[in-house]
């Protein structure tokens, strides 16, 4: 196992780790085609329990008004 030399400066951590916070997105979501709730895409909706247009699971979520 390979095993460093010298140990990793706070600064040289702290720029490492700088730009992968500016990397982060927001979640992407989408509406249901049957009921208009919000879900994340290729996933059953949580408050229809349909995924392209046919029913695979009870819902889990409350319904929107």
């Amino acid at each position: 196992m390979a095993v460093p030399k010298r140990k990793t400066s706070k600064a040289r951590h702290r720029k490492r780790f700088a730009t992968w916070n500016g990397n982060v997105e927001a979640v992407k979501v989408v509406r249901c085609r049957s009921c208009g709730g919000v879900h994340r895409p290729h996933v059953a909706c949580p408050y229809c329990g349909n995924y392209k247009g046919e029913k695979v699971m009870e819902p889990r979520a409350k319904e929107i008004d």
